[in-house]
């Protein structure tokens, strides 16, 4: 990066550093200022930090690459999104405000007992730690690309930065800074708009580079497939879909956090419905960058192996050989690819404008059914395209992140431009970590060492241990992010990881509110069954959508059964 790219980016770093001082000194004076901002934050400011903590640096990178690779199918996942805002408007969220806890899992113990809050709280623990380093790798991984440097020393770069303005102003600093983190990556998505526009060839419409994407499927939103094997379907984005985001909504602390930190039950209300109204909008344009990005690569083809690292990789396994075989493989098949992009444009461009002719036939110059011959030898050029670069990801031990965007925004954006849209992927990444190390740590203080901790604990010893935590988590989750490359895609692992734990917690909070004859003994072994069958599930084969209502309904299930055996053989109900 040039030194005006690094001037923006240390700008950026500083304003962090520098909201993180002032919160702290205005909001350190007990728990509820620390951990809940003072019940006092604006619905806006809540909205806006849900929002930065979902459009992490994942966004960035894994969302737009798998426009590239794959299409708008994932936006499917998020049509159960407003149908959850809705359902925890009125349901959750007013229990939780009325309850006025520091965490979700404390409505867990007065609705059943001590072993139900703190088995919820520690699946929450381990779950969203490991997400935690998931987070960390994917920009960690873009500053090595960026600079040369070891994904470890980026890894600690990114999260001391977190950290410390984490933990010295508590959640206040990271509302505040989440919604200057949002605007900014909002910027940086706009900012790539046009550069992907420009790289168009003159004489191709945006509409025509729609079509071109649309021979390869890219365009595709709804999938009616039934297939559970199936990741992104109509029905898994509104069955399985809703059920995440219910579960991550209302039972994961790191969201719910904020919506008890809004000023009123009215402000957290309006909090959900910013995000039921403008989360599907928003990824539905990030993932239509990815297709541009896809066509744009007709006419710029990326390298296939795009990761500096691949090369040494490669050597160490000894497989120069098949990498370069799959080189030469890439070259020949985008030339292909080019010249059926060409004859399909020629012909689409003689039907467009052959009189009395329908579009999808061919022009005087061309003979009958020429144009569905393009197309079918276009998509032949497409597959071919696609399993070279499976076999490459492959070659390359399945890495987490896919650096395609990241490679298009080092070649086409003019230096300041470049930093402010690395310090958009960086902030992304800041929001979603510095959420979840505030609420790991809310959790570890409360749900754990104020709860089983020693003797009488004022409200400064409560303070101090969640920072003392949050060091401690940052720490763990660098760990984690160090070895996160076994994971798979990078927009997948981080949800991949939730859904082991989401359904179990939704089922859970399901038989609090839900089911008044539910007992804390089929609540608590309810959550145990439940990670089990989803562990079993996921062994089969089930898509992980699939996984949260396999989880919620054997909770419940368990739940309803232990509720109606005979008085003698159930707990006794906890006091509430």
């Amino acid at each position: 990066m040039s030194p005006l790219d690094w001037t923006v980016f240390a700008s950026y770093l500083a304003v962090l550093l520098g909201v993180g001082v002032w919160t702290g000194r205005r909001r350190s004076r007990d728990s509820t200022d620390f951990l809940l901002a003072g019940r006092s934050m604006p619905w806006w400011a809540v909205g806006l930090s849900v929002m930065a903590t979902q459009a992490s640096a994942i966004t960035f990178i894994g969302t737009t690459a798998q426009g590239a690779t794959e299409g708008m199918r994932f936006a499917q996942f998020y049509l159960g999104l407003p149908i959850a805002m809705v359902v925890l408007a009125f349901t959750l969220v007013p229990a939780l405000r009325a309850a006025r806890v520091t965490t979700v899992y404390e409505l867990l113990e007065r609705r059943f007992d001590g072993r139900v809050r703190l088995i919820t709280s520690l699946l929450f623990l381990v779950s969203r730690g490991l997400a935690l380093g998931v987070v960390i790798y994917a920009p960690s991984l873009v500053l090595s690309l960026l600079l040369g440097w070891d994904t470890g020393t980026t890894v600690l770069l990114v999260t001391s930065v977190a950290v410390a303005y984490t933990l010295l102003g508590g959640l206040a600093a990271v509302i505040w800074t989440d919604v200057l983190q949002m605007a900014l990556v909002l910027g940086g998505l706009a900012l790539c708009l046009p550069a992907l526009l420009e790289r168009l060839p003159v004489d191709m419409s945006l509409g025509e580079a729609w079509d071109l994407a649309a021979l390869s499927g890219r365009t595709q939103l709804i999938d009616l497939s039934f297939d559970p094997s199936e990741k992104y379907t109509l029905w898994s984005g509104l069955f399985g879909g809703t059920l995440v985001f219910l579960a991550y909504f209302g039972c994961d602390q790191s969201q719910a956090q904020r919506l008890l930190a809004a000023k009123s039950l009215g402000h957290a209300r309006r909090a959900l419905a910013l995000n039921g109204v403008a989360k599907i909008p928003l990824q539905l344009g990030i993932l239509a960058l990815g297709v541009l990005l896809f066509v744009v690569g007709h006419y710029e083809p990326p390298e296939l192996f795009l990761d500096p690292r691949t090369p040494a990789r490669v050597e160490a396994a000894g497989s120069q050989p098949e990498a370069a075989a799959l080189k030469a493989a890439w070259a020949d098949a985008h030339l292909a690819r080019t010249q059926a992009v060409e004859d399909w444009r020629g012909l689409r461009a003689d039907a467009s404008t052959s009189p009395g002719s329908a579009p999808a036939d061919a022009g005087p110059h061309a003979p009958a059914g020429a144009l569905p011959d393009a197309e079918h030898t276009y998509r032949q050029t497409q597959v071919r395209l696609d399993a070279i670069a499976a076999d490459a990801h492959a070659l390359e031990a399945g890495d987490l992140t896919n650096p395609l965007f990241i490679d298009f925004v080092l070649r086409a954006l003019p230096a300041g431009l470049l930093g402010l849209v690395f310090a958009a992927v960086c902030a992304a990444a800041m929001s979603s970590m510095d959420s979840e190390l505030n609420a790991l740590a809310t959790s570890t203080a409360v749900d754990l060492w104020q709860r089983h901790g020693p003797g009488d604990i004022d409200e400064r010893s409560v303070v101090r241990v969640s920072r003392w935590a949050t060091l401690l988590w940052g720490l763990a989750a660098a760990g984690i992010a160090l070895r996160a490359e076994a994971l798979g895609s990078v927009i997948e692992a981080v949800n991949e990881l939730g859904s082991y734990a989401y359904g179990s917690l939704l089922g859970v909070f399901t038989l609090a509110l839900g089911v008044p004859r539910a007992r804390a003994r089929g609540a608590f072994w309810g959550v145990v069954l439940g990670l089990v069958a989803v562990a079993v599930a996921a062994q089969a084969g089930i898509a992980w959508l699939w996984l949260n209502p396999i989880g919620a309904g054997v909770v419940i299930g368990v739940g309803l059964v232990e509720s109606a055996l005979p008085a003698s053989r159930r707990t006794p109900t906890h006091p509430s």
